[in-house]
């Protein structure tokens, strides 16, 4: 043992020379001497010592690219995210044994804070078994001073908000703003923060006062935080009224008045991660409320919603595979992101009793399973299922199952062939329950909303272009060329008039905002039906905002 413990001091002080001498300059060849990576460290058996916080401002005038006056401006009005924020978001502390894995973790996590532009973890000097680190983070622009249009599947909608993400740089969201679409109009406020009051608690809070109802929610949940914490709770409630809509053929058929409320109470516990693997277990108990009632001077349908009060306990259990791939240019331009390959997988059963209120004793139940696979020369298809729905009187209710493939295989550093297939069942369906396709939801050559039905298919493919363009070190440039070809069909509501397989091609630019908190990546596209009838236009353009490529 007397051995080892002084090879491992002689090799942790051959770290520290070198690091010591790469940036003291002190010999000619220190400069090209790399620093030891976090998986050398945990070999050694390092120990992390002083965690310093470098937050960098949003652009690094420095950089003669990004040395702008209006950068400049934009640096001095905004108040940096405060180093605490940070602090409370890493997965390790002072005294804790280097781990690699535990910086990769991180490093998601902080990444997944709209907030921060980019993370990087570096060593600053090995002494005495001990590392010092330095957590360098940089910021994204958080005021969204926003005014926005788009138009998909031949609908428009429209969004004007003053949202500020990062509040006094305690990572709080704060929006106020009006929005406008196919469905409704209103007026939003927002509130967030996924660690609020220095806490680990993720608090929101949201009002809409809509064009035709409106619509409330709370939640204060610890979530489990990393895949070692050992327990979760919390607690949420929502209400809303609206006029829910019966679509045929892209067209709103019927519709009708649907009152909600919901309510969740739970508490979890876990043993952590072991061996690679965790394991979570969760009570609780939930409410639904659903109300229906006909709405004036609109067409009904024929028969309504059955109203439906369901109360009781339920059970969680969540299995996570710790396996995460780290990859560039795949759903963003040019940023890392993160793909689950290890299995993840969510069984939840409940049972609604009418000792508690319940219109009708149910066993309820909702299940997801997940995965991903590596094949080789750097492809990966990642799949997942789902399935949920409700057992009483003998039979099954409101069932919907559902399973989607994707398949992601790079071609070179700026070329990619992406694939997807999904489908989606329902079982003994409600009024109003619907799988719905078009132009809002996959198809994109056809207008929103254009089939719908019991079952559904879907299948996309994608030459995807990625360009090192940086625009004014603002925006990165992309480009796609697409098919896609699904159906939906069955029930008492499909599309008679054309009922069948629908495909479509076309092409288009996606624009990815770097700089911002609200990230997003801005499709504009043109699509051609491939099976258009006279009552569809022979091209569509659409212009939306999604989280991905």
């Amino acid at each position: 043992m007397a051995i080892r413990t002084r090879g491992r001091a002689a090799w942790l002080g051959v770290v520290a020379l070198a690091l010591t001498l790469a940036v003291h300059g002190a010999a000619p060849a220190a400069p090209d001497a790399p620093s030891p990576s976090w998986a050398e460290l945990e070999a050694a058996g390092a120990v992390i010592g002083e965690i310093r916080i470098v937050n960098e401002n949003v652009f690094d005038t420095s950089n003669p690219k990004e040395d702008y006056l209006l950068f400049r401006w934009a640096n001095a009005l905004h108040i940096r995210t405060r180093p605490g924020v940070i602090r409370r978001a890493l997965l390790f502390k002072p005294g804790d044994k280097v781990s690699a894995r535990t910086f990769e973790e991180t490093e998601r996590n902080l990444r997944s804070d709209s907030y921060l532009y980019d993370v990087q973890f570096r060593p600053l000097a090995v002494h005495d078994g001990t590392v010092d680190v330095e957590v360098v983070t940089r910021d994204t622009w958080s005021l969204d001073l926003g005014i926005s249009a788009s138009r998909s599947g031949g609908a428009s909608a429209s969004r004007f908000e003053i949202t500020e993400r990062n509040l006094l740089g305690t990572g709080s969201t704060v929006g106020f703003g009006r929005t406008r679409d196919v469905d409704r109009s209103g007026n939003v406020f927002l509130f967030a923060n996924e660690r609020a009051f220095g806490t680990l608690a993720s608090v929101r809070l949201s009002h809409a006062s809509n064009s035709d109802g409106r619509s409330d929610a709370v939640s204060v949940v610890r979530p489990f935080y990393s895949l070692d914490a050992r327990w979760s709770a919390g607690v949420s409630v929502s209400r809303f009224d609206r006029i829910d809509s019966i679509y045929n053929a892209g067209v709103a058929a019927s519709q009708y008045r649907h009152r909600q409320r919901l309510g969740e109470a739970f508490g979890g516990w876990s043993a952590g991660l072991i061996d690679g693997w965790v394991q979570r277990y969760s009570l609780g108990v939930s409410v639904s409320d659903d109300a229906y009632a006909t709405q004036p001077a609109v067409v009904a349908p024929a028969r309504l919603p059955a109203d439906r009060k369901l109360v009781g306990p339920f059970v969680r259990y969540e299995l996570i595979e710790d396996r995460f791939d780290r990859q560039l240019n795949r759903n963003l331009i040019g940023r890392p992101e993160f793909f689950a390959l290890g299995l993840a997988a969510t069984v939840q059963l409940g049972w609604a009793s009418t000792a508690l209120g319940s219109s009708d004793d149910a066993l309820l139940y909702k299940a997801s399973i997940g995965r991903g696979f590596e094949t080789g020369g750097e492809q990966t298809l990642t799949t997942a299922a789902s399935l949920s729905g409700q057992l009483a009187h003998g039979r099954v209710q409101r069932q919907q199952a559902g399973a989607v493939l994707q398949y992601y295989r790079p071609q070179s550093p700026r070329w990619l062939l992406y694939a997807a297939a999904a489908g989606d069942l329902l079982t003994h369906p409600d009024v109003g329950d619907s799988l719905m396709l078009g132009g809002d939801n996959g198809l994109r050559g056809y207008p929103l909303r254009y089939q719908s039905g019991t079952r559904r298919a879907l299948f996309t493919a994608e030459e995807r272009f990625y360009t090192d363009i940086h625009l004014w070190q603002l925006f990165r440039i992309g480009g796609a060329a697409f098919f896609d070809a699904g159906r939906a069909w069955g029930g008492d509501n499909a599309n008679a008039a054309n009922p069948g397989w629908l495909s479509d091609a076309g092409f288009g630019l996606r624009i990815a905002s770097t700089r911002t908190a609200t990230g997003g990546v801005l499709h504009i596209d043109v699509a051609f039906p491939l099976t258009a009838r006279a009552d569809i236009s022979k091209a569509q353009f659409l212009v939306r905002t999604k989280t991905s490529f």
